[in-house]
């Protein structure tokens, strides 16, 4: 080989080496990933080089991690904003209610989510836009003996004030029993809400119906959430309800939201107070919420 041909090999050789180092580096110094491996394991951090066999993730306190690409099972961009001390704050499975009471914020178009209550207890709420959902829920106590079973629909519709710091919603639980001559039964609802998604205060008001009639007196709500750390919440959700005739329930909680993945489990305790009461009792509280469906507008 003569040294003009040489030269002209070692020259495209060099040529070529900065298009092979692009198509199997890529750097991100700004934008943050969540990259979950095939056996449960996730990692939140910066790409800084992957290639068809490998992916190399810097992050903040364990350092550049080299993960192969068949044990990635998916990789996900996050929000910088949720990340704190190196700890990726999920976002709240059900932000759009406490135990059970609806806030002012609504689901998106698109999102939607499953809840379920002591097994019995099921519910599917769906975001038609994004300021209007329903739900659909279901005692399935046909189950039990062909015993009558309550279904119920519950609409909502939450309007922004201001965005991510004061929300309007009204409602309402449409319900009736399947294997009864009962007409239906619900309640229709206004609430406010103050504050944003993780950490708020709703106070509501609601009047019940029943066989065609209306409750003489409304239900007062006060609830709230507080978020306590990466995957945690506190919450408590309380009632003031006025039968008529002198008549008065208190119902008061104290729970706790924990963020397994993309679930949320609520447990709690539920502290009724009326005047007949000669003691004090306690229930426990148990569900579950599991996120799902694509959010169509998440900016709006």
């Amino acid at each position: 080989m003569s040294r003009m041909s040489i030269s002209i090999f070692l020259l495209f050789f060099l040529l070529l080496q900065p298009l092979t180092a692009l198509a199997q580096v890529v750097p991100d110094s700004t934008t943050l990933y969540r990259v979950e491996t095939t056996d449960g394991n996730e990692y939140s951090g910066k790409i800084i080089y992957q290639d068809d066999l490998e992916l190399r993730l810097s992050t903040e306190k364990l350092g550049i991690l080299t993960l192969s690409k068949k044990d990635i099972s998916k990789i996900t961009q996050l929000r910088p904003e949720k990340m704190k001390n190196g700890v990726y704050w999920a976002d709240n499975p059900q932000s759009t209610r406490y135990l059970w009471q609806p806030n002012g914020y609504g689901l998106k178009a698109g999102e939607a989510y499953y809840q379920n209550i002591w097994v019995l207890f099921n519910q599917l709420s769906v975001g038609l836009t994004n300021n209007i959902s329903l739900g659909v829920g279901m005692l399935p106590l046909f189950l039990f003996g062909g015993s009558p079973t309550p279904v119920w629909l519950a609409p909502k519709i939450s309007i922004p004030i201001k965005k991510d710091k004061f929300n309007m919603g009204a409602g309402a639980l449409l319900a009736t029993v399947i294997g009864e001559s009962s007409s239906g039964f619900g309640i229709l609802y206004g609430i406010a809400t103050a504050g944003s998604r993780d950490n708020n205060i709703s106070l509501g008001l609601g009047y019940g119906f029943a066989d065609g009639g209306w409750a003489e007196s409304p239900t007062l709500s006060l609830s709230g959430m507080v978020r306590t750390g990466a995957r945690g919440y506190l919450i408590s959700e309380n009632y003031y309800i006025d039968t008529g005739s002198d008549y008065q329930i208190l119902i008061l909680s104290a729970g706790f939201r924990w963020i397994i993945k993309k679930a949320g489990l609520d447990f709690s305790l539920i502290f009724p107070f009326e005047e007949s009461m000669e003691s004090f009792v306690a229930f426990p509280w148990l569900g579950v919420t599991i996120p799902f469906g694509k959010v169509k507008n998440p900016e709006k």
